[in-house]
């Protein structure tokens, strides 16, 4: 592959998950839950299902533990999550997604099948599942991080 072919592909690649993030975003909006932004979506995948520390919560965002506590500190104003002691840890907290988180996941999901099933529509169901089977291929395993 040339590099301008590459850049291409890499280009395309890139537009298809921002539009795809923010496709997702406005689906949850829409569904009204105020408030949320996509970093909130990439920290309920980590917090489901069992909850996160901070410093779990951080190393998974790739951001420094005092962003992640004040995006907790957001969450949990806005009743997304909410902190309790840690089952194994008494000095840890342990942040986990409250009812409201859990439906504002939910709502994410429905967004995102939303988004896809147009994809469908320009490339075709069958070719939708290849893509789908090609990309986990070459996906890199571990957190799906926001390009901040």
């Amino acid at each position: 592959m040339q590099n301008s072919e590459a850049m291409a592909l890499s280009a395309a690649l890139l537009a298809v998950a921002g539009g795809l993030t923010q496709r997702i975003n406005e689906g949850v909006i829409a569904r009204g839950f105020e408030g949320v932004r996509p970093a909130h979506g990439f920290a309920f995948a980590r917090l489901a299902p069992d909850g996160a520390t901070v410093t779990d919560l951080a190393a998974h965002l790739g951001v420094t533990k005092q962003a992640a506590s004040q995006l907790v500190d957001e969450m949990v104003r806005k009743g997304y999550a909410e902190r309790r002691p840690h089952p194994e840890d008494a000095r840890a907290r342990l942040v986990v997604l409250t009812g409201r988180g859990w439906a504002c996941t939910r709502a994410a999901e429905e967004a995102a099948a939303e988004a896809v099933r147009e994809w469908g529509d320009v490339l075709g169901e069958r070719e939708v599942r290849a893509l789908g089977e090609q990309l986990l291929r070459i996906a890199p395993r571990g957190p799906i991080r926001p390009a901040w």
